[in-house]
């Protein structure tokens, strides 16, 4: 088994949990297996409708949440004031005679760093694509666009073990600076019992089946939510983040 370390960070991140056609368009509190395998799928230059997601299964995605983000309500409209022939079309066929109202939630601010695990060959033709995407990455909505470094690392031995011991932590250090700071981490599977820390048992329905515009379907999965301690010095003022995450990329070019 190998890995790579993607930084999930930007202004503004959307992780749809629902249909994109509801008046409220929400958002989950970190990234959906659906829009991982979505991001990886899309660099490997997959549409919709193909018949791909199989490759995906033998992934696993663990997810360390070094800031959770503010959650911001947007009040969205879409074609008002225009004859019917020029406002959003249905699934019909025709078109809508007023305006389409939305309300889409966001993550203000938040970053993930995602540790993706699986076979060498599948991770290395990913890692591939991810540098040379076919279409771009964003972070759940086209108009997400993430910061860099996104790829932090393309071959890794223990990618969770880099998340726990060694990846940069987005976060302000605190002061006056204590040994460990508390970070949420989320598993696809039971993790190894950590002393002193509780799993929490989650479910989601964000499995993806079919990524086929009119078929789309989830199936449901485990999460298991535990909060470790790491060590202090991983947190990095924002003044030194940047230089520190190209530096960390950097040792997997020099190696």
């Amino acid at each position: 088994m190998s890995g790579l370390l993607l930084r999930l960070a930007g202004p503004m991140q959307s992780w749809g949990e629902r249909s994109a056609f509801t008046p409220v368009r929400d958002s989950a509190p970190f990234p959906t297996r659906s829009a991982l395998t979505g991001i990886l799928a899309a660099a490997e230059g997959h549409a919709r409708n193909d018949d791909a997601l199989d490759a995906y299964d033998r992934l696993q995605f663990t997810v360390r949440v070094d800031r959770p983000g503010v959650r911001l309500v947007d009040y969205h409209t879409a074609g008002g004031g225009f004859p019917k022939a020029q406002t959003p079309a249905t699934s019909g066929g025709s078109n809508k005679g007023a305006a389409v109202i939305t309300r889409r939630h966001y993550l203000a601010d938040a970053v993930f760093t995602i540790a993706v695990t699986g076979p060498e060959n599948d991770t290395a033709r990913i890692a591939h694509a991810l540098h040379h995407p076919h279409w771009s990455p964003y972070l759940g909505r086209r108009s997400c666009v993430p910061d860099e470094p996104f790829l932090l690392r393309a071959h890794v031995t223990d990618p969770v073990g880099e998340l726990l011991h060694r990846v940069p932590l987005s976060r302000e250090p605190a002061h006056p600076a204590p040994e460990t700071v508390p970070v949420t981490f989320l598993y696809e599977q039971a993790p190894v019992p950590v002393p002193d820390a509780e799993v929490d048992i989650l479910t989601a329905n964000d499995y993806p089946v079919s990524f086929a515009q009119h078929q789309r379907s989830h199936r449901t999965r485990r999460i298991y939510r535990v909060e470790h301690r790491l060590a202090h010095s991983l947190a990095c003022p924002s003044r030194q983040l940047t230089d520190r995450l190209i530096a960390y990329c950097l040792e997997d070019n020099a190696a």
